[in-house]
């Protein structure tokens, strides 16, 4: 009954933290229809960072009435070094593949019309904008739902269910739903599951946090500089050969590294 209990409140905690992170940031977009045009994006960038921001306020109040550790409920531990190497050799490698796959889907389901409006929305037109965009995609985004799913949900889902493997595949589910981005479920699926993978095996959210950041800022790069085709990273409107096997030697030996790590757990 226990077990039952923490995992439901577990549930509760994410659904009050991705609620408060929706209605905040909606709050915070809606006050932008009563300004000028020209400060839309700011507005808008500036929602992002408020709901990304309030996310994990539910948590840390839970946290705070039940005297639990934030530092261990989060599972916030360090890595050595050259586990961190490890994981951003396996994270680059992840991402171009993730990025090649991306690039088959969409030869074969174009990007639906709010895709390329949202990328049109993400493109920034001042400095300041470009600084809060980087700020909420990179760092924020990353940070909150890291904690969140990877921290927080996963971790109470492998104690209470024994079983790893489910824990991951289910909050890489929820994580993919809450993005509400039916043409992109797939891809934040599989990015889900390695970031899961990851928190688990590493017994920290350092892990997944490097490989969700580098996700969001090589996306958010690539977005604002459209490589050309032909390019030493693009061939044919696809991911060069040469970087394809790169990335697959890098995820290789880094995989292999990362799977060898023996982490204690409590």
């Amino acid at each position: 009954m226990k077990k039952t209990l923490e995992t439901r409140i577990a549930f509760l905690i994410v659904f009050f933290s991705i609620t408060s992170a929706f209605l905040a940031g909606g709050v915070i977009a809606s006050l932008g229809t009563f300004y000028a045009q020209s400060y839309q994006k700011v507005i808008t960038f500036a929602s992002f960072i408020v709901g990304q921001s309030l996310m994990v306020v539910p948590l840390v109040l839970y946290l705070k009435f039940k005297k639990l550790s934030i530092i261990n409920s989060i599972r916030f531990k360090t890595l050595k070094s050259t586990t961190v190497s490890s994981i951003i050799l396996f994270s680059l490698g992840i991402i171009i593949l993730s990025d090649e796959l991306d690039r088959i889907i969409q030869f074969y389901i174009p990007a639906p019309e709010y895709i390329v409006d949202l990328n049109h929305l993400l493109k920034p037109e001042s400095i300041l904008d470009g600084f809060l965009l980087f700020f909420a995609i990179v760092i924020l985004a990353p940070l909150g739902e890291e904690i969140i799913f990877r921290g927080f949900l996963q971790q109470i889902l492998e104690k209470q269910w024994k079983d790893s493997t489910r824990a991951v595949l289910f909050t890489a589910l929820i994580f993919s739903l809450i993005h509400m981005n039916p043409y992109w479920f797939f891809q934040i699926y599989i990015l889900g599951v390695f970031l899961g993978f990851l928190a688990w095996k590493t017994n920290s959210i350092i892990a997944p946090l490097i490989l969700h950041g580098l996700n969001n800022f090589i996306a958010l790069l690539l977005s604002l500089s459209e490589p050309q085709n032909n390019s030493f990273y693009l061939w044919n409107g696809h991911v060069s050969p040469w970087i394809l096997i790169l990335a697959c030697i890098g995820i290789f030996f880094s995989f292999r590294q990362i799977n060898a790590l023996n982490i204690p757990r409590k």
